[in-house]
């Protein structure tokens, strides 16, 4: 993905943004044409406790030119009433496994390559710079915070203590002297500055979601390389918390991060020698953008998935809903183990964790939904490992607990999970957000589904039926016969409890007639609780296209139905009040892929199944064709957004790399087309 001067002008090229991390929660983002228009950009990014409490600590290297006594900036920053302009010296930005940005300023050509070091919190960045000029100077500036990364920093003056041996550099700022921050240059001098601060730094982007939009940061220095008429240099900057900041080569963090993500490819047997450079170019863009999102907590030793950037941390129900797409299908199946080591370490009440605290890594336990959909992970991630060995002795014991805890009722963190007489699910009190429709302002749920919810009580079939082929693979005949049992109950309950015929849909909730994608999910996990070839489940899937598809996914919310929003935009409280209440969110795409293949699977007409396939093909072909192009010219260079606005354009929303829009919008295409 490569962007010329030609290609992108300075409005679009702030629109665009790229990211990479660390695999440790730790990041570093800007806009292509290398502007930060976030609280949240940054070229150094760290989490204090990874992959939490993350602060922004370099806000980023503001580099420019001195040729015959003329400095030329290459950096650009925006502020309320200016724009500095190295946009203008930027010839070219691409990026594949990293973001290069290429500089032409008189006769002299800067080619810039930012990397961060997998597993430490350190970025580098490698200048080539080729000088057919006079003798010309290279300045290069850090701009420096220590903040956590929610937060902003308006101080007039800050408080900065420097230790300076030669070219490295150690940076204490404020009472952080814990956490210093290190920079080196592998060329040149460094010269201190006192008291220098950069003011007024304007994000667009946070002004646009009601938040204060300027900051300042400190400037300590900058580091000076001469270069000779026609001389040519590889110029290493790096930024660390490592105090061996010196022994760290930009180059060979660079190559040895390719090499990483091309191992990925080759282990993921996803590519063969024979296969299209388009094909190949679309397995390995999957795998740099699902990368993104694998992370470890050391603290547990166990490997888990970021839900997205660059503000969420591990949540459960996100992990559980990426997992086919980011580990199952590149076969990153030991990973895949560890994520669910992970995801029942702090198993509680029968509660697997929705998520952790930024602060303190508490576990939080607001979700109906996570527990259950565990059961339908499993089962696929037997289907592709045939590990059964694992989940019988590492998950089945506590898959057993969960249903147990359903059974009787949970009533800790105000959860008020039950099963009712009818032998269906009932949770919520309107104070907690226990499906993924979890928007929140102040102490009340924005849709807070309390009572029966449709995917809940899918969820729950799936989870009895799950268990039933568990124990009958293991030879607990009676346990099989107990869950088959109560899974009858529970398919004959959820038929005359949930189908809304005035509507020709499910109930949301029971009692609810909106029109949401929820019910996909009576129809898209293994063991659907709608019969696919009934015809409630057609007229499901019919009320689902016509009312909720559109090119980027499906809108939580039908139009027409009370409080419908288009467009996700405004303060805190304007943008959670809209959040599920009409939007495009592309990870629906997965449930309804999923439902489409089972209506075609139990289509028993020659001529309608043939009907079938052929529109499924065009979806998915449709599928792939809006999503490259999303991928090449969209917010989030090589990835994908949270959420999109449901009125044209269109524009994408929420976070500006989501993994379960990334792994379900790839396994769509990758098994739709590709591996069917």
């Amino acid at each position: 993905m490569k962007y010329t001067n030609k290609d992108v002008d300075l409005e679009n090229g702030l629109k665009r943004e790229w990211l990479i991390t660390n695999g440790i929660g730790g990041y570093a983002s800007s806009t292509v044409v290398g502007a930060n228009t976030r609280r949240y950009h940054g070229i150094l990014v760290a989490p204090i406790a990874p992959p939490a409490r993350r602060c922004v600590l370099c806000s980023k290297i503001d580099e420019a030119i001195e040729i015959n006594g003329r400095t030329y900036p290459l950096y650009t920053n925006l502020g309320k009433n200016y724009v500095s302009d190295g946009y203008k010296r930027l010839y070219s930005f691409e990026k594949e496994y990293i973001p290069i940005y290429t500089y032409v300023v008189q006769g002299v050509t800067i080619k810039k390559f930012i990397c961060m070091q997998y597993g430490k919190n350190t970025t580098c960045i490698l200048y080539n710079i080729q000088n057919a000029n006079e003798k010309v100077k290279l300045k290069l500036a850090p701009i420096v915070n220590f903040r956590d990364f929610h937060s902003m920093s308006t101080a007039s003056e800050f408080d900065v203590k420097q230790e300076v041996n030669g070219r490295k550099v150690k940076i204490v700022m404020g009472e952080s002297d814990a956490h210093p921050i290190f920079f080196y240059a592998s060329d040149g001098k460094y010269i201190e500055h006192k008291d220098d601060v950069y003011r007024n730094m304007y994000y667009p982007e946070e002004e646009r979601r009601g938040f204060p939009a300027e900051e300042n940061h400190a400037v300590p220095g900058v580091f000076e390389i001469e270069l000779a008429p026609e001389d040519t240099k590889a110029i290493t900057m790096v930024c660390s918390m490592e105090a061996n900041i010196e022994e760290i080569d930009a180059r060979n963090v660079i190559s040895r991060e390719i090499v990483r993500i091309s191992t990925e490819l080759y282990d993921s047997y996803l590519v063969e020698d024979k296969d299209s450079v388009e094909y190949r170019q679309l397995m390995k863009n999957f795998i740099i953008a699902s990368d993104n999102f694998l992370v470890k907590r050391p603290s547990f030793g166990l490997d888990t998935i970021i839900a997205g950037y660059p503000w969420f941390l591990d949540w459960g129900r996100d992990t559980l809903i990426a997992f086919e797409g980011l580990l199952l299908i590149p076969r990153r199946f030991e990973k895949a183990k560890s994520v669910l080591k992970c995801l029942v370490k702090n198993m509680r009440y029968g509660l697997i964790p929705n998520g952790y605290a930024e602060l303190d890594s508490t576990p939080l336990y607001n979700s109906a939904d996570a527990a259950l959909l565990l059961f339908d992970v499993v089962k696929k991630y037997v289907d592709y490992t045939k590990d059964y060995t694992f989940v019988q002795e590492e998950l089945m014991g506590k898959m057993t607990k969960i249903i147990e805890a359903y059974t009787i009722g949970i009533e800790e963190d105000n959860n008020h999970i039950f099963m009712d007489d009818d032998f269906l699910i009932s949770c919520g009190d309107g104070t907690i957000q226990n499906t993924w429709m979890d928007a929140k302002i102040r102490d009340k749920a924005v849709t807070p589904r309390n009572g029966k919810a449709v995917e809940i009580n899918a969820m729950w079939y799936n989870a009895l039926c799950v268990m039933q082929e568990l124990c009958s693979k293991f030879g607990q005949k009676e346990e099989a016969k107990d869950y088959a049992k109560v899974a009858e109950k529970v398919e004959e309950s959820f038929a005359k409890a949930f189908y809304n015929p005035k509507k020709k849909c499910l109930y949301d909730v029971v009692g609810d007639p909106k029109v949401r994608p929820n019910q996909l999910f009576a129809l898209s996990l293994s063991y659907p609780v709608l019969d696919p070839a009934s015809d409630i489940a057609k007229e499901v899937f019919e009320t689902v296209t016509k009312k909720l598809k559109n090119p980027y996914g499906l809108k939580t919310l039908a139009k027409g139905e009370e409080n419908y929003v288009d467009v996700y935009e405004g303060d805190p409280v304007k943008r959670d009040s809209s959040y599920h209440q009409g939007p495009t969110w592309p990870w629906l795409m997965g449930l309804y892929y999923n439902a489409f293949c089972r209506i075609l699977q139990a289509e028993k007409r020659k001529d309608r199944r043939k009907e079938l396939e052929d529109e499924l093909n065009q979806f998915v072909e449709e599928v792939e064709e809006v999503f490259e192009e999303e991928l090449e010219h969209g917010r989030t260079v090589g990835n994908i957004a949270e959420m999109y606005d449901s009125m044209p354009p269109q524009l994408a929303k929420g976070t500006t790399a989501q993994a379960w829009s990334v792994a379900e919008i790839f396994r769509i295409i990758i098994k739709g087309k590709y591996h069917k």
